[in-house]
């Protein structure tokens, strides 16, 4: 991941999983590391792009508690997700524990066009309501995501994660708008180069 000048404010949402978008919240630039996430707010609003809100009435959210969860699962996350990569899934016991804490019952609701819709509500602590469908998304992936198209984008200097949904599944890059041009722009200076030295 790189944008010469400044990294992008915000995480990019370009792996086509929560999981996975979960893991890009820390990324590189030209070399140096770049975490997303410097405070609950930086979370709540990642959660946010997500679709996931603070469930309505919740109780205050302590936003270092959110933060310290939120990059302890981003931490296990990663290590799952190499390690079932590596075909040695193990540690699982340590998700069941954000697991267990997103408790959520059965809803009947008005749906937009007038139609009754079942969705679920949760139950449990804000930061729990909060950080349970990343987990899920998480398990989800380790369960069901084919694992031949999970992967981290070609460019050396990157090291975003995405599930490739192409349908001849040959995506090479995070984004070609970031790192497939880099590349094409770094081979073009290569073979000009190449072409004023001969």
């Amino acid at each position: 991941m790189s944008n010469a000048e400044h990294p992008p404010a915000e995480a990019p949402l370009l792996a086509d999983h929560l999981a996975l978008d979960l893991l890009n919240t820390e990324a590189r630039d030209d070399g140096t590391a770049v975490d997303f996430w410097h405070s609950g707010g930086d979370v709540l609003r990642w959660l946010a792009r997500q679709g996931i809100v603070p469930p309505a009435g919740s109780a205050e959210i302590d936003p270092a508690a959110l933060l310290a969860q939120a990059v302890a699962l981003r931490t296990l996350a990663r290590e799952l997700i190499g390690r079932r990569s590596a075909g040695t899934p193990t540690g699982l016991e340590r998700l069941n524990a954000y697991l267990h804490t997103h408790v959520s019952a059965p809803h009947l609701a008005q749906g937009a066009d007038g139609k009754p819709v079942l969705v679920r509500v949760p139950r449990g602590g804000a930061i729990a309501a909060l950080l349970g469908p990343v987990a899920e998304a998480v398990a989800d992936l380790l369960v069901a995501g084919d694992f031949a198209l999970v992967r981290q984008c070609e460019h050396p200097d990157c090291v975003l994660w995405f599930y490739d949904r192409t349908k001849a599944h040959k995506r090479r890059w995070c984004s070609m708008a970031l790192c497939g041009n880099r590349y094409k722009a770094a081979q073009f200076r290569k073979k000009a180069g190449q072409g004023t030295a001969a």
